[in-house]
This record gives structure tokens, C-alpha cells and sequence, in this order.
């Protein structure tokens, strides 16, 4: 590893510990439950407020207990629905980028101080075999953990620009529901709020239900 590239990691390296830091010291945890409470501080910002929030989406992917359902809420709430796709997504991009780059730069110890060992070891045959389908599907379904996943991808042999173009797809349609049901709940339309929100859940459950068959099941698909 040259020079440049080992002062990119500490100083990328350095920017998390930081944010970690914050975020425990300062009790951001019980802050980024509260979508009220988001939605008051980005608003502050004003014009910046479009940064702030692709910055908290981006802090959403790296430090997992942020809940991104919240995020994306908020997103279509304070932007609307098409205005909050983009942003969201923009910020999504960039913080499952930043979590493969992590992984492919420092390797396997590193992911392990970030994802528990159960779930590493849940996916570690898409590490192997990086299909392409298979990790589409992975970051399209709900009730599997997608910013996990953008770590331990970057433990395979992937292309940087094919992930980014998968996880981007995959999360597209989820976040696109996300910040619709956050633009009806701006404007009172509480019953499709409602309904959309219910669709969403429902598919999550059903998705945490079964995802162990599912797992199963793809995995023979790849087996010769």
C-alpha cells in the first residue's frame, strides 16, 4: 500500500472514529430516533439543509444503530417525494461506497469490529461468489441488513462501480416509498400514509419471516 492511499484511510479513518465519538458523547442515538426532533435540526440549517441531511444518510449506512427508515422518512417530509428519493439516495450512495472502499482497504478484522460475526458468517457465501442477481436481490428485499452487506461485499472481489450500481437499484424502490409516505404525512394525507407505511411493513415481515429460506434458496441457485 502506497503513501497516498495510507494517508486517505487515516484520515477517512480518523472522520469515523470522530463521528463515533459524537455520537455516543453527545446521546445521538435517543436524537435519531426522534423524527421530530431530525426534522427541526436539518430545517434549521436552511439552504445547507439539503448537506446536512445527505450527511446524516451517509452516517446512516456507516454507524448502524441510525435507523434509516427515520432517515428516509424525513427525507420525503421535508423535500417532497421526488427531491427526497434523490437526496436520499445520493446519501446512500456515498455511505455504502465509503463502507466498501472500508472493507476492501482493511480487510476482514476491520469489518469484524463493525458487523457481528453471526451475520458475517450468514453472508460469507456471497463474499465467495459475488453474483450479480443475488446481490441485487439482497439489497431489493427488505429484512436483510443492507448496510452490513455494503461491508462485507467489499470483502469479495466486486467491482466498485457494479456494487454501487446494485445496492443503488436495490435500495431505489424501498426509498422511494419511504419519502412518498413522508411527503403525504407533510401534506395530511394520513390514509395513504397509512396504507403505504402498512404495504412496507408487511413485506418487511414477511421478507424477516422467510428470510432464512430465502438465503437457502439462493444459495442453491448458485450451486452447479
Amino acid at each position: 500500500m502506497n503513501r497516498d492511499a495510507i494517508v486517505k484511510i487515516s484520515l477517512l479513518l480518523a472522520l469515523i472514529l470522530a463521528g463515533v465519538f459524537l455520537f455516543y458523547h453527545y446521546d445521538l442515538y435517543s436524537f435519531f430516533l426522534s423524527r421530530k426532533k431530525i426534522t427541526l435540526f436539518v430545517s434549521s440549517f436552511g439552504p445547507l439543509s439539503v448537506v446536512i441531511f445527505i450527511g446524516l444518510q451517509i452516517l446512516q449506512v456507516l454507524i448502524a444503530p441510525i435507523p434509516g427508515e427515520i432517515s428516509g422518512f424525513i427525507g420525503g417530509y421535508l423535500y417532497g417525494p421526488v427531491l427526497g428519493t434523490l437526496y436520499s439516495t445520493i446519501g446512500l450512495a456515498i455511505g455504502s461506497w465509503l463502507a466498501f472502499l472500508l472493507a476492501r482497504w482493511l480487510g476482514l478484522p476491520f469489518v469484524e469490529k463493525i458487523i457481528t460475526p453471526r451475520i458475517i458468517q450468514k453472508y460469507d457465501y456471497f463474499m465467495e461468489h459475488r453474483g450479480i442477481p443475488i446481490t441485487f436481490i439482497l439489497f431489493l428485499i427488505p429484512g436483510f441488513p443492507k448496510d452490513a452487506l455494503s461491508y462485507i461485499v467489499g470483502l469479495s472481489h466486486m467491482r466498485t462501480t457494479t456494487f454501487l450500481i446494485l445496492c443503488t437499484a436495490g435500495r431505489l424502490m424501498g426509498t422511494i416509498m419511504l419519502s412518498v409516505s413522508g411527503s403525504y404525512a407533510r401534506n395530511d394525507q394520513n390514509t395513504a400514509m397509512v396504507a403505504i407505511l402498512g404495504i412496507s411493513i408487511l413485506v418487511a415481515l414477511l421478507a424477516w419471516y422467510y428470510h432464512e429460506a430465502l438465503l437457502n434458496l439462493l444459495r442453491k441457485k448458485r450451486e452447479p
